[in-house]
């Protein structure tokens, strides 16, 4: 069951491959997520120093319901750099896709066992006419 989705990925990019990797969150980030109070779309994953992380995943704070909600106040959006959880083996390959000048993207997060876990997108850009051809397909179905 999938909770958040970048739904813009399937018209910008072209996807090859797909990996799954864990989230190193708090417990109010978990909860946030559950309701439904993040944004996934535009998150990038990056290789550093033998580890992965996922940067412009935007998680909102989460509202208890036993507390008075103020509602001149914003939630804060939090644009943390987070930690992922993946083997060695699969960080290997990630950050040799990454050098081959593949972009890893963010797909979607989603509940597996209790746990939350997101996908991971392979994927390369698509060019103007691609894009114009999945649009022109997309009218075509729709009208039929």
């Amino acid at each position: 069951m999938s909770l958040i989705q970048n739904k813009k990925l399937y018209l910008n990019y072209t996807i090859s491959e797909y990996f799954e990797a864990g989230l190193k969150l708090t417990g109010n980030e978990v909860k946030a997520i559950r309701n439904s109070n993040a944004q996934i779309d535009g998150a990038k994953i990056i290789i550093r120093g033998g580890e992965a992380f996922i940067i412009g995943l935007n998680i909102s704070t989460y509202q208890n319901h036993d507390k008075i909600k103020d509602k001149n106040k914003k939630d804060l959006e939090l644009n943390i750099t987070r930690k992922l959880l993946l083997k060695k083996k699969e960080i290997l390959k990630l950050a040799i896709l990454s050098e081959k000048g593949f972009n890893l993207q963010a797909e979607n997060i989603f509940d597996k066992h209790g746990l939350l876990k997101l996908q991971i997108a392979v994927c390369k850009k698509k060019n103007k006419a691609d894009k114009r051809e999945v649009i022109k397909k997309r009218d075509l179905k729709r009208d039929l």
